[in-house]
C-alpha cells in the first residue's frame, strides 16, 4: 500500500531533504585523490549530527556505517573502508537522513580527478535518466510510464539499466511501497498521485546489467566488471507537479 502524505508530513521531509542535500554538497567537495572512503563516511555522519538529523543507514538490517560509497563497478551500499581513492576512479555516494520522524535519500556519483570521455558519458547519461524520470512524474500517470523513459533513453545511449535493484517509496520507512523500477512498459504499474514521495534511481552499467553481491556483504557490484554510476533523488507529487526534496 502506497502512504499519502500530509502537507504537514511533506513540509518536514523537505526539511530533511534540505539537510541531505547540503550535507552532500560537502561531501562533494572533500573528493579527490588520496582520500579514504572512510574519511568520507565520517565527514558525513558528523555532518548530518551538526545540522539536527540521524543516518537513515547505519544499523538498517545491519550496515555498518552512515554512508555508501561505491567505487568503480561497485553499483551500490559498498561500505566506507581504508581504500584510498585514486586519480581516474568514479565514486558513487548514496545517503539518508532521518530527521523529524521521517527519512531522506540521494545518491551522486563523482569523477575522482581526471576520468576518461567514455567515462564521463556514463555518468552524464545516468544523470540524464534521473532527469528523464523525473519528467514523467505527475498526477494520472503510472509508476511504468517513469520505468519505460528511463530504460529507453539508456538504451538508447548504449548503456545497460541494473534491472535487480530499484527505486522506492520512503516516509517514516526507509523504503516503503512502491518498488519502482528502471526498465518497464508504459501504462503499467500504480497511478501516481498527490502526496505521494518516493525515490527515483537510475543505475547505470557500462557493460551487461547483470549484479553480484560485493565481498563486504552489503554492496552489490556488476558481474562482469563494467563501470556503474547511480545517480537518485527523493521526489513529492504537491499540487499536481513533481518536487524535488533533496536537490544540491
Amino acid at each position: 500500500m502506497i502512504a499519502i502524505k500530509t502537507s504537514e508530513e511533506m513540509k518536514i521531509m523537505a526539511e530533511g531533504g534540505k539537510i541531505l542535500a547540503r550535507v552532500m554538497g560537502e561531501l562533494e567537495k572533500k573528493v579527490r585523490p588520496g582520500v579514504t572512503t572512510k574519511e568520507l563516511d565520517r565527514l558525513a555522519e558528523s555532518l548530518i549530527f551538526k545540522y539536527g538529523g540521524k543516518c537513515s543507514f547505519k544499523g538498517y538490517s545491519g550496515y555498518p556505517a552512515c554512508l555508501c560509497t561505491s567505487i568503480n563497478e561497485e553499483i551500490v551500499h559498498a561500505v566506507p573502508s581504508d581504500r584510498i581513492l585514486k586519480n581516474g576512479d568514479i565514486i558513487s555516494l548514496d545517503l539518508g537522513v532521518f530527521y523529524k520522524g521521517y527519512h531522506s535519500d540521494m545518491a551522486i556519483t563523482l569523477a575522482v580527478g581526471k576520468i576518461s570521455s567514455e567515462v564521463k558519458k556514463l555518468m552524464e547519461v545516468t544523470e540524464k535518466a534521473l532527469e528523464v524520470g523525473i519528467k514523467e512524474v505527475e498526477s494520472g500517470k503510472r509508476f511504468g510510464d517513469i520505468s519505460y523513459a528511463i530504460q529507453n533513453y539508456v538504451e538508447s545511449q548504449g548503456f545497460s539499466v541494473v534491472r535487480d535493484l530499484c527505486g522506492h517509496g520512503i516516509g517514516r520507512n526507509l523504503h516503503e511501497d512502491p518498488e519502482i523500477l528502471n526498465y518497464g512498459k508504459k501504462g503499467t504499474g500504480p497511478k501516481l498521485a498527490e502526496g505521494m514521495v518516493f525515490c527515483l534511481e537510475p543505475m547505470v552499467t557500462k557493460g551487461d546489467w547483470r549484479i553480484k553481491k560485493s565481498q563486504d556483504g552489503f554492496g552489490f557490484s556488476t558481474q562482469d566488471g563494467s563501470l556503474s554510476a547511480h545517480f537518485e533523488y527523493t521526489l513529492a507529487i504537491i499540487q499536481n507537479r513533481v518536487k524535488i526534496l533533496t536537490v544540491l
